[in-house]
């Protein structure tokens, strides 16, 4: 008698990110992943004492617990990036006038750029930040002025975004250029092996 053997297979692991954020969505549609957008609503305030590596991690962590997900079966992916300039968050502009003055304190000078990142599978969270640093040219009031103007400050963390116009505002960048835009993948891919998920794995051919 020859014995039947039966392999249980294991269910496709869903992928959720736990963002509304368009760059990062585009970043993992840029490396062939398929996954389904989950925006999350949390508060983002700041707290007393609070430096900005720790707020960007807590809020990425917070994230990925809030989104609705299968344990089992779902990977979730959060993130939160902020602006640091001297240790000063700098956040998302209230209006025009707030990009001007972001603008104007970023001109001609490096600051920090951080991404906390999140994934959480089968009941495990893991968390990191991603920093990197960049510098740029001197703004002069023209150019605050044409780049305010392009629409490009608002949503986005010190208001400017650096893989569209705010190019010509960048002199340089030390460290992954994909954590300035929102998501650091090589980061992403050290949490997702971390949580048990190979990202190769998962990547449509």
């Amino acid at each position: 008698m020859v014995a039947e053997l039966v392999s249980e297979a294991r269910p496709a692991l869903r992928i959720v990110l736990a963002s509304a954020s368009p760059r990062r969505r585009e970043l993992l549609a840029q490396i062939g992943l398929s996954f389904t957008v989950m925006p999350t609503d949390i508060d983002e305030s700041e707290r007393p004492d609070e430096d900005p590596v720790r707020y960007v991690r807590r809020l990425a962590v917070e994230k990925a617990l809030a989104a609705t997900a299968d344990d089992d079966t779902d990977v979730v992916i959060a993130a939160d990036t902020t602006v640091d300039v001297d240790g000063v968050i700098l956040a998302k502009p209230a209006d025009d006038d707030d990009a001007r003055r972001m603008l104007r304190l970023l001109g001609g000078r490096a600051h920090r750029v951080h991404t906390g990142v999140a994934v959480r599978h089968a009941g495990v969270v893991v968390a990191e930040v991603c920093t990197s640093v960049v510098r740029f040219v001197p703004l002069s009031a023209d150019l605050v002025e044409w780049y305010v103007g392009t629409g490009e400050p608002h949503g986005k963390a010190g208001g400017y975004g650096i893989q569209g116009a705010a190019a010509l505002l960048v002199d340089g960048v030390e460290g992954s250029v994909t954590n300035v835009i929102g998501l650091p993948l090589a980061l992403l891919d050290q949490l997702l092996a971390e949580a048990g998920v190979s990202l190769l794995g998962l990547l449509t051919p």
